[in-house]
């Protein structure tokens, strides 16, 4: 069975719930908090659960020869890797403004935590649930990025810690080709992992990768968003903008309530009458069909079990015939 559980106040996921959706601005801020609100208004306006920042200690996450590397990109707010960052960087004080801000709007406030630092401060802040980003999934030395035996390590290291928890797959790539998604990973994470939600994180162009995530049964996907995937900036290109980010979650709520189980409701073949069958006729198999029938009758992995018994009222031919209208039926409908 499915865990179920609750990843914010007054919000499940998992099972029949809906999926949550993330919209990831990470630093697509610019480093402008004022553009950083009106990301958290937009996500809360295209109808996405979660706005979520990416939070780090510099001096933690990086060594210093990292941070005094020249950095020379079109996409660099400094001369060295360090000043990029750290114009890119909101202040404790800044992400509390930002964490009142989204309360006030109405939408789930959370960050990527990149650093040991960030995890204590993020905690101090209460956010409703910790990401880790898959840079760091792979902090196990003589495991391979990626492969199961680390996923495996993954769940069981933080199982012992906290049963809430879910894997979201992600290929890491900027923007990502469908064709490199491989949502298979998906359908094994849920064998591999049956007691815990799957997700999806995506960086792949639109939406339609997306909505097949969720269609195959991701309890949670997280996508970047934008206000203008021209802006400077790695992520940009690979985020989705109001418009998309809008119709994204419109996809996943039609998906949702157009999901597998309710397309095979609805357009699943159960027994028909060949015949017009009087009431107390005994039914033999040369008298029922299968078809699409309206309303939902016997299934027709059941149909063997009609056989000899006797209908309880009149079928006009091409009708159902429902589990109530078949005396001594086992009542499985």
């Amino acid at each position: 069975m499915t865990l179920k559980f609750e990843l914010g106040p007054g919000r499940m996921i998992g099972g029949s719930n809906p999926c949550f959706v993330i919209a990831e601005i990470g630093q697509n801020h610019q480093g402008h908090i004022e553009i950083a609100k009106k990301m958290i208004k937009m996500a809360k306006d295209c109808g996405a659960d979660c706005a979520k920042f990416q939070k780090s200690e510099l001096e933690y996450k990086f060594n210093k020869c990292a941070l005094e590397r020249p950095y020379t990109s079109k996409q660099s707010w400094g001369k060295t890797y360090g000043d990029h960052k750290r114009h890119l960087e909101f202040s404790h004080e800044q992400y509390r403004e930002l964490q009142k801000y989204a309360k006030e709007v109405g939408i789930f406030f959370a960050a990527s935590e990149m650093d040991e630092m960030a995890v204590e401060f993020l905690d101090e802040l209460d956010v409703p649930f910790f990401k880790v980003a898959s840079c760091d999934a792979n902090n196990f030395p003589h495991l391979e990025l990626t492969s199961m035996a680390t996923m495996r390590w993954v769940y069981q290291t933080v199982k012992e810690h906290n049963q809430n928890f879910t894997i979201l797959q992600c290929t890491s790539a900027y923007p990502l080709d469908p064709e490199d998604v491989n949502l298979r990973v998906i359908a094994e994470y849920q064998k591999e992992f049956p007691d815990i939600p799957i997700g999806y994180s995506g960086h792949e162009r639109g939406i339609s990768i997306t909505v097949a995530a969720v269609a195959m049964g991701t309890k949670v996907v997280e996508r970047h968003v934008t206000l203008d995937k021209r802006w400077k900036g790695n992520d940009h290109e690979a985020s989705l903008e109001p418009s998309e980010l809008t119709e994204l979650v419109r996809a996943i709520r039609l998906v949702e309530r157009k999901s597998p189980c309710n397309f095979l409701f609805q357009l699943g073949k159960s027994v028909v009458a060949k015949v017009a069958i009087p009431k107390g006729t005994v039914l033999s198999m040369d008298m029922l069909g299968v078809k699409v029938g309206e309303p939902r009758g016997v299934s027709p992995e059941d149909m063997g079990q009609l056989v000899g018994k006797a209908i309880t009222e009149d079928v006009e031919e091409d009708g159902s015939i429902t589990p109530r209208m078949v005396d001594v039926y086992n009542n499985k409908g």
